[in-house]
């Protein structure tokens, strides 16, 4: 089997580490004989729907984010039917804002997103930044954990339905208890840089998604998850 990652804009996009899930998801099919193929996505580059089955947008500052967002203007109708054509997306914080309707600064005009999922995000006051345990319905086991780093607030509507729900840390906008977005196979999440080697399910569960887009019948390997499993039952993410 063969998986086709799309990097997307690596060099401005990438605080705190979050290249670390395009490696952990190279490594985990590495390990299982699975040919990975990464292309970093720069600004002017083409993207084709057909051809890659995994896209990953990390996050970056407001200047980032405004040097991005007229790209992803431009690659919108590409990216939206890559989503209808059941690709898979991980999208880390600046990059899930911009996946949304619009991200409001204080004090200046809205930065456009591509509208490819039901949200939208407005600056907030206070910076929401530690540990964070996520509860969802879809994974074994049930847990994700992260770091969140972020003062803007996000908001699901419509379709777009929460990865999980907040048993510690503030989330999506602090106040109704959820993190991340889903939408079809799309993934948004405010948990930084170390989230997929943090939770190997969860990234097994993205590449198994990205295969079946090619493949019948996907079945992946064990592989020891022990190490990093332990922070879903010892309690990393609680507050002391």
């Amino acid at each position: 089997m063969e998986l086709n990652i799309a990097h997307l804009y690596p060099e401005l996009l990438n605080i705190y580490g979050d290249k670390g899930n395009v490696l952990a998801i190279s490594k985990r099919c590495e390990w299982r004989g699975i040919k990975v193929n990464v292309f970093d996505i720069n600004i002017g580059d083409k993207i084709d729907p057909d051809f890659f089955d995994f896209y990953f947008i990390g996050g970056g500052q407001d200047k980032q984010q405004l040097m991005i967002a007229d790209e992803l203007q431009r690659q919108k109708e590409f990216l939206t039917a890559a989503r209808d054509n059941m690709a898979v997306f991980l999208a880390i914080c600046g990059g899930y804002q911009l996946f949304g309707h619009y991200y409001r600064p204080h004090n200046a005009e809205d930065i456009k997103g591509i509208s490819i999922i039901d949200a939208y995000t407005i600056a907030g006051n206070t910076r929401f930044i530690g540990n964070v345990t996520v509860e969802t319905d879809f994974l074994s086991p049930n847990t994700l954990v992260g770091f969140e780093n972020h003062s803007g607030l996000t908001y699901i509507e419509g379709d777009t339905k929460p990865l999980g729900r907040i048993k510690t840390g503030n989330g999506n906008n602090g106040q109704d208890k959820t993190e991340g977005a889903v939408y079809k196979n799309i993934f948004g999440t405010y948990l930084h840089g170390s989230l997929l080697p943090k939770n190997p399910h969860f990234t097994d569960y993205l590449i198994k998604l990205s295969l079946q887009r090619r493949y019948d019948n996907v079945k992946l390997t064990a592989l020891d998850d022990e190490l990093e499993l332990l922070a879903h039952t010892r309690g990393i993410g609680r507050k002391y």
